[in-house]
């Protein structure tokens, strides 16, 4: 008993928690920290994007899907898998279709044309030219890319609007364009090497790495590297003028917040309140309805209320969109 007492009191004891001047943590060991604690949901997701994304021409509809949980993850919020894809897929079908479509034929139609230099290039120095051009082309569209979902799920812009501030974005984030890229590459590099392995077995691992994992690795990369560049140059300019605007949905992106006084207030006011013990019994039941005790939900709950939530939001017009 001795021995259970010291063990109780060792595993009782407060731990040393957080210290508030502790050193900031590098974006990578943040990145590889979220990427751990959330590593099964994005399997999940990343499953749900490729039976989404199956009819090739509804891979646009896939993309705002998948880009909803990953932005959740990488600014460290809460998502639920299916309804907050099944959400954006409903709020954002109409851009994100066109878009999966215009990004479907632009990619073919560089791809094609680069083939067609490629072959000209050693007998014609025009073909060269081209050749250099359009692989120029085919890489800043490429990076464009990494911003459309985004700008589609959290942005009110037109098509025009998406594809000219994703362009403009490829230069003004050229670092963090440089890094995800690479890393990108590295990827494609190793997933080339495994199919160098005997008996298919190379072709197998890609298979089984793409649809669990890839995919939704790169979104998360993407929105947790790109997200301070957005940040920067449209974000903060914009609630610098409009300062009590959309507080919801900026703490949604997990931007700071500052608090009005009514909600200081709400927050200061006592959880638990003492009714006393000698109330009859109907004005202690008509008391426990005032209460505030909090209760404690479980998952199949929680997913039902935020759906409720959602459908009223709906009703109102209210997207996360800015």
């Amino acid at each position: 008993m001795g021995l259970f007492s010291q063990w109780q009191n060792r595993y009782n004891r407060p731990g040393p928690g957080i210290d508030k001047n502790a050193p900031e943590k590098k974006a990578f060991v943040v990145f590889f920290e979220i990427l751990g604690r959330k590593f099964w949901k994005l399997c999940l997701a990343n499953l749900l994007y490729v039976v989404t994304c199956l009819p090739i021409l509804t891979r646009g509809v896939a993309d705002v899907g998948l880009a909803t949980i990953t932005r959740s993850y990488a600014r460290e919020k809460h998502a639920f898998i299916a309804s907050d894809f099944g959400d954006s897929v409903k709020k954002n079908w109409k851009q994100a279709l066109p878009i999966g479509i215009i990004n479907l034929v632009l990619t073919a139609v560089i791809v094609f044309a680069v083939f067609m230099y490629y072959n000209a290039a050693p007998s014609n120095t025009m073909a060269f030219i081209g050749l250099a051009l359009t692989m120029s082309v085919y890489v800043i569209f490429t990076v464009m890319k990494y911003y459309v979902p985004f700008l589609t799920i959290t942005f009110k812009y037109n098509l025009r609007q998406i594809y000219r501030n994703a362009l403009l974005l490829v230069g003004a984030g050229w670092k963090a364009n440089l890094v995800v890229s690479l890393i990108l590459l590295a990827c494609y590099g190793l997933m080339g090497l495994l199919l160098f392995l005997p008996n298919g077995l190379g072709i197998a691992f890609i298979f089984v790495i793409y649809l669990f994992v890839f995919p939704a690795f790169r979104s998360l990369l993407i929105q947790f590297a790109i997200f301070p560049t957005i940040r920067r140059l449209i974000i903060d300019p914009y609630y610098a003028q409009h300062p009590d605007e959309d507080k919801d949905k900026r703490r949604d992106l997990g931007l700071e917040v500052e608090e009005s006084e009514e909600e200081k207030a709400e927050k200061e006011e006592a959880i638990f309140v003492d009714r006393g013990r000698t109330k009859p019994e109907k004005e202690k039941d008509a008391d426990a309805e005032k209460r505030t005790i909090p209760r404690q939900y479980t998952e199949a709950e929680m997913r039902r209320l935020e759906n409720k939530r959602r459908a009223a939001s709906a009703k109102d017009d209210d997207d996360d969109t800015i």
